[in-house]
This record gives C-alpha cells, sequence and structure tokens, in this order.
C-alpha cells in the first residue's frame, strides 16, 4: 500500500490545496515540485517507482491542477515560493531532495536558498537556468516580447496560451518516434483546467521572467557557496533547454552527476525506467 499515490486535500496559506503523496510518512522526502503548463500529474509515473524507499510529495501549485485560484494570492515566482515553504511547513518536512523541473526551478531554488540546510540535494530535469547565455532558441521568442508595451505584451502572451500550444509544450523538439510516447492526456487535461483567470496569472507568470532574470546571480550564488550534491538528468531534444543548458550548471556545480539522456523536456514520460534508475542510486548516496 505505501507505493500507491494517495491524492489529498488541505488548506495551505489560505489556499485550498491538493497534492499527491506516496511512501510512508517517516521516510526521506523527495519534494517535486511542478512545472509549466502542467501540475503534480507530470509525477504520477515517477511516484510509486520510488515509493518503497522515500516520501514523495507533489503539490499542485495555487492557480494549477486541483488547487484552487483565490484572487488575493501572489501568482508570482516570489509568491509561489512563500507559498511552497508554507506547504513545506504543514506537511512536517524538516529536510528533503528537491526536484527542480521547468518553472519549478526557480520557485524550489527559492526555499533552497532561503533555507539551505534543509535541502539534502538536488534533482535537475530540464529546470529553468541561471544562465542568461545557454537559454535555447525559444526562450527568444519571449524576450522579443519585453520591449513592448505592457498591453501588447500580455497579449501576445496569451495568443500563447491554447491548447495548441500546450500541446507544443509537450512535443517540443522530440523527434516523431518519441513524440507518439507523449500522451495527449497532458495538454488536453491541462487546458481542460485553463479558465479566464488562470490565463491571466499564466500570462502574469511568463511575464515575470523577465524579472526573474534579476534573481540569476542570487540562484547561482547559492550554487557556489553550497555545493548542494547534484544530479542532472537532462533531454537534450528541448527548444527552451538544449543541452548547453545542462552543462552550464557545471560552472557552479563542477560535481554534479550528469546525464543526457534521449529524450525533450518530459522525460518522465519518455524514460522514466532511465531516470528512476538514476534517481533511486543519488537518492541512496544523499538522502537514505
Amino acid at each position: 500500500m505505501a507505493t500507491l499515490v494517495r491524492h489529498r486535500w488541505m488548506t495551505v496559506a489560505g489556499v485550498k490545496t491538493f497534492y499527491r503523496e506516496a511512501g510512508r510518512e517517516d521516510a526521506p522526502v523527495l519534494l517535486l515540485p511542478h512545472g509549466y503548463p502542467c501540475s503534480s500529474y507530470e509525477f504520477r509515473n515517477l511516484m510509486p517507482r520510488l515509493a518503497d524507499r522515500w516520501r514523495l510529495i507533489a503539490p499542485d501549485f495555487p492557480g494549477a491542477g486541483y488547487s484552487g485560484t483565490p484572487e488575493d494570492f501572489d501568482y508570482s515566482f516570489d509568491g509561489y515560493a512563500a507559498w511552497l515553504e508554507a506547504f513545506v511547513d504543514a506537511m512536517h518536512v524538516d529536510r528533503f531532495v528537491l526536484y527542480l523541473h521547468d518553472f519549478g526551478s526557480p520557485i524550489g531554488a527559492r526555499l533552497a536558498i532561503k533555507d539551505p540546510h534543509r535541502v539534502a540535494g538536488l534533482i535537475i530535469q530540464n529546470g529553468d537556468i541561471p544562465y542568461e547565455d545557454a537559454l535555447g532558441p525559444k526562450y527568444a521568442d519571449i524576450e522579443a516580447t519585453w520591449t513592448l508595451p505592457r498591453s501588447e505584451m500580455r497579449k501576445v502572451l496569451a495568443e500563447a496560451i491554447s491548447e495548441a500550444a500546450f500541446k507544443e509544450e509537450f512535443l517540443n523538439d522530440l523527434p516523431p518516434a518519441l513524440a507518439d510516447t507523449i500522451p495527449p492526456d497532458l495538454w488536453k487535461l491541462h487546458w481542460s483546467q485553463i479558465t479566464p483567470r488562470r490565463k491571466d496569472i499564466a500570462i502574469d507568470l511568463i511575464a515575470g521572467l523577465k524579472e526573474n532574470r534579476a534573481w540569476f546571480p542570487e540562484h547561482r550564488k547559492y550554487l557556489q557557496e553550497y555545493r548542494p550534491p547534484t544530479l542532472i538528468v537532462w533531454g537534450p531534444n528541448d527548444h527552451y533547454m538544449p543541452e548547453k543548458s545542462a552543462r552550464a550548471y557545471l560552472r557552479d556545480l563542477p560535481d554534479a552527476e550528469l546525464h543526457l539522456l534521449g529524450g525533450g523536456h518530459w522525460l518522465l514520460e519518455t524514460h522514466l525506467d532511465d531516470v528512476v534508475a538514476l534517481v533511486r542510486e543519488f537518492l541512496k548516496r544523499v538522502h537514505p
């Protein structure tokens, strides 16, 4: 029973919060904050594969998945990080390995920076990187909107939030044989949960990438000073975060373990067995 994923709700900082959990409550914790345009659903296959030995916790952010969408929440990277800290505290988790993927990376990293000693290690999988010169070509499309007036920028970003755009996010730069392994449930499910309010939230978050650049030096400083044990598992077929993005982390984490797998941005769909094997060995060393 411990390896089955449990699906639960609780109130965190006034937000009705949905989360998935697997493993014994007294086991070492792997914290799984999700990316964009996703939810805790992205970890549904990983969690039971590791729950024999670890406790895995994957929340839905406010305004995503099955969590609530309150009007008075701060839907920014800082706001999400504060909420994630409140969630971890509400779960009575003192120490954990942190899995960083996509937008979950700047959110989770803020949590690590605030209290580095809570973090036993990092697993980075196609996370949003703090290196301006190593971003993929698709980031140029986002950066091009930054010179526009605010209203025009929001209009352009709104056009990129659609079912077709979600499909493109999930298929990304995969070759056809691997693209066929990505279930349409991913973009269909997540698009079905987009309301007009949630679309505005997504626009704000993508627009917030401009302000987030000012935070890059602090992220790099944390990596340089604390050198947390780190496993990097990466799918190089990624228009946003290609191979050079993964290798950029080695500037500040020269001892990190780097594995380039054959997939793209959503390795847990295409290379689950490989990721599970690597994560299991890493967790045995740093979070037994």
